[in-house]
């Protein structure tokens, strides 16, 4: 399958167990395949446009930063229809999207869709709120989760609301 979009995430194996079952019902890019995450820009350049010299730009600028640690240990909300796990310092995430975002301004994250980047780590989104809370009652009862982030992940697939094919990683980037 073509994969016609890219992002670059951060995965995050320690919050499966409590993000898990919960993504794999209400969220579309678990459903293609997409760990658990957060995301430090979506969409990125598709795979198809990649040449040598992004991947080093990726290197040399991700080679910077040091390594850190997210921690998830409450819930929130965007609006009515997306509930995620809130992250107690999401600084880092934040400085590691404006750094990709000012080495490839031409991929503004979330397509430039909003003003203030909020590192997160969806539960769940687009489905009935009665549905989400319930959910996010099962994720906060398994919380916090500790996450050491030693690399930045470059994923790539179809769009996931086609419902075509799944997302796969491409390569990894590793932090100071």
């Amino acid at each position: 399958m073509e994969q016609t979009e890219s992002a670059l995430l951060l995965r995050c194996p320690a919050a499966e167990p409590a993000v898990g079952v919960a993504r794999a019902e209400l969220d579309l890019a678990a459903e293609v395949g997409v760990p658990a995450h957060v995301t430090v820009t979506y969409p990125f350049r598709p795979p198809g446009q990649f040449v040598a010299g992004d991947h080093r730009r990726l290197e040399r600028l991700l080679a910077a930063v040091p390594s850190f640690t997210l921690t998830g240990a409450r819930t929130a909300w965007f609006g009515t229809t997306v509930v995620y796990v809130d992250l107690t310092e999401g600084g880092e995430v934040v400085r590691l999207t404006e750094a990709v975002a000012s080495e490839f301004p031409e991929h503004p994250p979330y397509g430039g869709a909003y003003t203030q980047v909020v590192p997160h780590l969806t539960i769940g989104h687009d489905h009935d709120p009665a549905t989400l809370r319930a959910a996010e009652r099962r994720v906060r009862a398994r919380l916090p989760f500790t996450q050491v982030v030693t690399e930045v992940e470059l994923w790539a697939g179809p769009p996931p609301e086609s419902g075509r094919g799944r997302w796969t990683r491409l390569r990894s980037y590793p932090l100071g």
